[in-house]
Order: structure tokens, then C-alpha cells, then sequence
């Protein structure tokens, strides 16, 4: 067996749909670790987000048949673990669940020298809005799908969809304030 970096799409491809168990145990640990963070963004426990990213990964290899080679096979996986966190968010119906920021904690952040936010600190912030809006800020913010997109796969309407956004986004700057006030030292009693 060729060893994974070795290993080019085509032949990722063509080894799962021959069934080698070799090739699908190279295509699990090459795309696994980023399938599992993909995963973690739309399903917040471990635990869960895992289950999702096997059962994705299980489809994977199911359906290779269906991958027609137009795009990256990377990309496919993708799509794939993207749907499935949103039938796993669908089947727990937590999808449109709101709370009000009295009932969202900023999490915890890393102490930075300048006032900008790191990626760590704003995934972290992301974490922590109400799944719905999590939801429809990762198929956008980061996925890049648009609200035509996003409504026909969560079945919502359009306007649905942006509204999430927009309460998304202004719940994330809310929790950005929320964390630069409390790094600012009380001058009252300077």
C-alpha cells in the first residue's frame, strides 16, 4: 500500500469504490481531523459531532458511486458532513431553538496583547449562539452558501434565513463587546 500523502484523489476515489479497506482507512485519517472540526461547528458535543462525522464518513463510502469528479473530492466529503449535521440538528429539534443573550455566556478567550480577536476566541464565540443561528451563520460566514441555498436545505424561507444571519451577527457583536468591556480596567477608582 502506498503511503496516504502518496495517494492522489483519483486513487482515493477509485480505491473506495473497489471497497479496499486500505484505501477507505487512508481517506478516514486523512480527512477525518478536518471532517471532525467541520462537524463540531454545527453539532457542539464531541461526542455527538463524532457519531455525525462516522456516519458521514460511512456515506462516503456508500455513495462514492455519485461523486461525478466535478469539484474537489475534499469538497464532496464536505457536503456531505455539512448535510448530515443538519439532518442530526433537524432529528434532535434544536434547529430553531432562540434564547436571549441573557442566556448565552461568552466563552472563555485567550488573553491577546491587541485588541483584535483571534480565530480561536471568535469560533469559540460562535460555539455560543443558539444552534438556529449557529446554523445558518456557518452555511453563510464560512460555507458560503447563499440565503436561496441555505433556505432549501433547512426549508425555511429566504427571509428566515437572513434574519438568523442578522440576529447571528448581532448577537457575535454583542459577546465581541461584552469581552472588550470586561478587559477594560475600572477607572472610577483610579
Amino acid at each position: 500500500m502506498k503511503i496516504i500523502k502518496t495517494l492522489t484523489d483519483a486513487e482515493f476515489i477509485q480505491g473506495c469504490q473497489d471497497h479496499d479497506p486500505l484505501v477507505q482507512k487512508a481517506v478516514y485519517e486523512f480527512y477525518s481531523q478536518k471532517m471532525y472540526a467541520l462537524c463540531l461547528r454545527y453539532v457542539k458535543e464531541s461526542a455527538a459531532a463524532e457519531d455525525v462525522m462516522i456516519v458521514g464518513f460511512m456515506k462516503v463510502f456508500d455513495r462514492i458511486h455519485q461523486f461525478k469528479g466535478t469539484g474537489s473530492f475534499g469538497g464532496w466529503i464536505r457536503r456531505i458532513m455539512v448535510n448530515e449535521c443538519l439532518m442530526y440538528l433537524e432529528k434532535e429539534k434544536n434547529l430553531y431553538k432562540e434564547i436571549g443573550l441573557d442566556g448565552v455566556l461568552p466563552a472563555p478567550v485567550s488573553s491577546q496583547p491587541s485588541d483584535e480577536l483571534a480565530v480561536e476566541d471568535l469560533m469559540k464565540l460562535i460555539d455560543n449562539l443558539p444552534t438556529g443561528y449557529r446554523t445558518v451563520f456557518n452555511l453563510y460566514a464560512i460555507e458560503g452558501y447563499s440565503h436561496q441555498e441555505i433556505a432549501k436545505k433547512l426549508q425555511i424561507s429566504e427571509n428566515t434565513s437572513k434574519s438568523q444571519l442578522s440576529r447571528a451577527r448581532t448577537q457575535l457583536q454583542k459577546m465581541i463587546n461584552l469581552r472588550q468591556y470586561a478587559k477594560k480596567p475600572n477607572l472610577m477608582y483610579a
